[in-house]
């Protein structure tokens, strides 16, 4: 089990969304190959990262959970990362707007973007000696920046919320990743690039990682969705 463990990882995260997606109520399926090149694009930025900090050596693999097969530096787990996991985001915050309306919660959008904007340059600025929290908190601010002032979405406050509804999934795949519930972590951190705040085992950096991720497909998705369904 434990060459698989990374495997695994993915897999339970995508598996029932997945399967969901062609519950007739929700329909998600038809959708997969927007999902797929929204992913796509996404990840290429996403995954540049990943390769240059784990180059040199913001942070590093456990091979020992993985199956060995590496490309340019990343255990082939970490690039099926950048499509299972959002996946099943995407698949979340479709179904909870397709469910409920959440429109209330586009009024703390404006918020959300100062708070996200302030924190990640001020985060960024303090910190500027330490990779991690310095990039995070610039790209976050960037993307919350472009999101509310140069796209004008409207669906900040919503998306925001489908990520507050997701943190309990993003604690047991993060969790895991980095060391809860395994003898050691998958995902290890250089102490001198983070800032050493951490949530159980996860930095919290990876929480703000995750969420400007999280904006960033939504958003393609939403921009690559064929037009017979904008409405839906």
């Amino acid at each position: 089990m434990q060459p698989y463990t990374y495997l695994l990882v993915n897999f339970l995260t995508v598996i029932i969304c997945f399967i969901a997606s062609f519950d007739k109520r929700i329909l998600f399926n038809r959708f997969f190959l927007t999902y797929l090149k929204a992913s796509f694009v996404a990840a290429v930025p996403f995954i540049a990262w990943d390769v240059w900090f784990t180059k040199i050596g913001v942070w590093w693999f456990d091979t020992n959970y993985t199956t060995g097969v590496v490309i340019l530096g990343l255990p082939l787990e970490e690039w099926l990362f950048f499509f299972c996991i959002p996946f099943a985001c995407v698949f979340t915050y479709y179904s909870l707007d397709k469910f409920f309306n959440l429109n209330w919660t586009n009024k703390f959008s404006l918020f959300l973007t100062w708070l996200t904007i302030v924190v990640g340059l001020g985060v960024a600025l303090i910190f500027h000696d330490k990779i991690y929290p310095f990039v995070t908190g610039l790209v976050a601010a960037g993307t919350l920046f472009y999101l509310y002032y140069i796209a004008k979405v409207d669906w900040i406050g919503k998306a925001s919320f489908a990520f507050f509804v997701l943190l309990p999934g993003f604690f047991m795949v993060n969790g895991v990743l980095t060391g809860t519930g395994i003898d050691s972590p998958i995902v290890n951190y250089n102490p001198e690039q983070i800032l050493n705040i951490r949530m159980l085992t996860i930095p919290i950096e990876d929480a703000v990682y995750g969420y400007a991720q999280f904006l960033i497909v939504v958003y393609l998705f939403k921009r690559f969705m064929p037009s017979k369904y904008k409405n839906i």
